[in-house]
């Protein structure tokens, strides 16, 4: 099992660093290794979750490796600066498409990836990948437990919905016509 390359750890790495350093500029103590293990499980599940490697970003800005995996996904537990659960646990391919995203980069071609948030995620804009508050026009959704298929050809999401406010209880199109466009499939 590969792990992630220096870039995409240092590129999560900045990602948490300021997440966990809002936290502490809030009062808020920084979780043990022992508690983010148990968020970072929960995002996929047991049996994916149980061999997968854990990371997180350290007080230093470092990504650490808090449990090294047996198979080809990579979890991370709940940013500690947002009021609902966001672990997430993805694959070799869909870490390369969240890097490419935290980079404003092209996702890379012909990688289709799988992402978990079993435990939900905190509520985003349904348009605007970069959006970090509700806005007037963003388009703010809630979303519950659900699976991501990222990386895949525009014709992959071709009868899914996409409108701007969609049904969340069901799959439909998040970023549409943007180069980070996915496919969101509730779990519960």
């Amino acid at each position: 099992m590969q792990t992630p390359d220096l870039k995409t750890r240092f590129t999560i790495a900045a990602a948490l660093l300021v997440a966990i350093g809002c936290a502490q500029a809030a009062g808020a103590k920084t979780p043990s290794d022992a508690q983010m293990i148990a968020s970072a499980m929960h995002a996929a599940p047991a049996r994916v979750a149980k061999d997968a490697t854990i990371v997180a970003a350290g007080a230093d800005g470092k990504m650490r490796t808090l449990r090294q995996g047996k198979n080809a996904f990579t979890c991370m537990p709940d940013n500690p600066t947002t009021p609902g659960p966001d672990p997430m646990c993805m694959d070799q391919n869909g870490l390369a498409w969240a890097n490419a995203l935290m980079a404003h980069e092209h996702p890379p071609a012909g990688k289709l990836g799988v992402m978990y948030m079993l435990a939900g995620g905190t509520d985003a804009s349904n348009t605007d990948p970069y959006a970090q508050k509700p806005a007037s026009g963003n388009h703010w959704i809630k979303t519950g437990p659900h699976l991501m298929i990222v990386g895949a050809d525009a014709a992959f999401y071709a009868g899914y919905p996409n409108a701007a406010d969609p049904d969340t209880g069901v799959p439909y199109v998040m970023w549409a016509g943007t180069p980070y466009e996915h496919l969101m499939v509730p779990v519960k």
